[in-house]
């Protein structure tokens, strides 16, 4: 008796001398270290006690109330399609993966069209990762979203070759992401498990499916949006809510709880709010990392060098770097336009050509300083044990869909 409980006490120590330097410092999450590091960047710029909290702060909540209403809807529509426990029909995913872009688009945000999308995916890493990477190209480079943006800012928001030309990169760029997610999702999976169930495959005779539930939510999404687009509201706050895309995501997650027993709702909600906490937690550190970051640089003179024949890939290179630091692409659209535009009006270049140089550069790249990267990250790739699994898949898809289209425009260039 008096063997096993001194083996019992002196086992521990042990364990402690064989662990590496390494393996102690991956027992701390990666929100600990995007916090650790955002304080560290602010700290080393002889920012003062108050300015790096104030610099935090800032960053931290610059949008976390509109991501907590993309994200409650999103999870609880998400957790009661799998209460359910309903597979959808392989048409069904299609139909989800078909409209990814649309929705970017139409919602102006990948974030909500992924979130309002995805959910119909169930656990399916392959699907998931392929509507994560349409609504992620169908925002970057179709009307109304980031082409308009990036245009009304080099004034060039009423040349209509900002419409066709988007649409002509959209389908070899959202091809690639597919392509991408085939064939490196299964890989990765089986690299994690060793299993290839990992990924299921649903199919039309795996199980019945109610049109009403799985679909309800999404035609009522569509809808509202739809009509939302087409009728001015302004005057009616309700209706007017209904019909932007964070309302109309409200609207279809609640006929969607509407479809189980009042008894069942609660937990669902506390499902939804658990995992909408955690999210907005490494979203708002991720933030507040890119914001100190680019507090602290200075990068007006890197677009000096912009001044010669490649101008194209000068300006996709200079929105790959801001991108990089800024995180969020609204940001990066924002920060990029005030420098380029006058080195564009200056330069023998179409200003379409250099919208979608701008847009494929903000490709580039899904980082952890992207608020999209843990919405994947934490649906999609949950399952994946490291960061670096999840940069990859992600990152690299991403990477590939923004040389498939700077390739492309490339070649436009030389007609517009």
């Amino acid at each position: 008796m008096s063997e096993s409980s001194t083996h019992q006490v002196t086992a521990p120590p042990q364990t402690r001398q064989t662990m590496r330097p390494w393996a102690y410092l991956q027992q701390i999450p990666f929100v600990f270290w995007m916090v650790g590091a955002t304080l560290a960047l602010a700290l080393m710029s002889n920012l003062s006690a108050a300015e790096t909290i104030g610099s935090f702060n800032a960053g931290f909540g610059r949008a976390l109330g509109e991501f907590t209403l993309i994200l409650l809807p999103a999870f609880t529509l998400a957790t009661v399609i799998a209460k359910l426990d309903q597979t959808p029909s392989t048409r069904t995913i299609a139909t989800m993966m078909g409209l990814a872009p649309v929705s970017g688009a139409g919602m102006v945000c990948p974030d909500t069209a992924y979130a309002a999308l995805a959910p119909a995916a169930q656990t399916n890493t392959t699907h998931k990762l392929s509507i994560a990477f349409g609504a992620y190209a169908g925002f970057k480079l179709l009307f109304p979203a980031g082409p308009l943006l990036v245009a009304t800012a080099l004034g060039a928001q009423n040349d209509p070759k900002i419409i066709w030309v988007g649409a002509l990169l959209l389908l070899p760029v959202w091809l690639g992401g597919l392509l991408w997610a085939r064939v490196m999702a299964p890989r990765t999976l089986e690299a994690t498990s060793n299993t290839k169930e990992a990924i299921p495959f649903p199919t039309d005779q795996k199980s019945k499916f109610n049109w009403r539930t799985n679909l309800g939510p999404f035609v009522i999404l569509v809808s509202l949006i739809a009509i939302g687009f087409f009728v001015d509201f302004s005057s009616l706050p309700l209706l007017d809510l209904l019909t932007q895309p964070k309302g109309a995501l409200i609207a279809a997650a609640l006929f969607a709880l509407a479809q189980l027993p009042a008894n069942e709702w609660r937990p669902c909600l506390e499902q939804a709010s658990r995992r909408t906490a955690g999210l907005i937690l490494l979203i708002g550190s991720a933030s507040a990392f890119g914001a100190v970051l680019t507090e602290q640089l200075d990068l007006s003179n890197i677009a000096t060098i912009a001044q010669s024949q490649w101008l194209l890939f000068y300006l996709f290179g200079l929105t790959m770097l801001f991108k990089l630091i800024q995180g969020s692409s609204l940001a990066t659209f924002a920060a990029i336009t005030p420098v380029a535009a006058p080195i564009i009006a200056g330069a023998d270049i179409s200003p379409v050509i250099a919208t979608f140089a701008i847009c494929l550069g903000s490709f580039i790249a899904i980082m952890p300083n992207d608020s999209f990267y843990w919405l994947v990250r934490r649906d999609a790739l949950a399952h994946l044990t490291t960061e670096r699994q999840a940069i990859l898949l992600l990152s690299g898809g991403a990477i590939v869909q923004a040389l498939i289209g700077l390739l492309l425009l490339w070649i436009l260039s030389a007609w517009i």
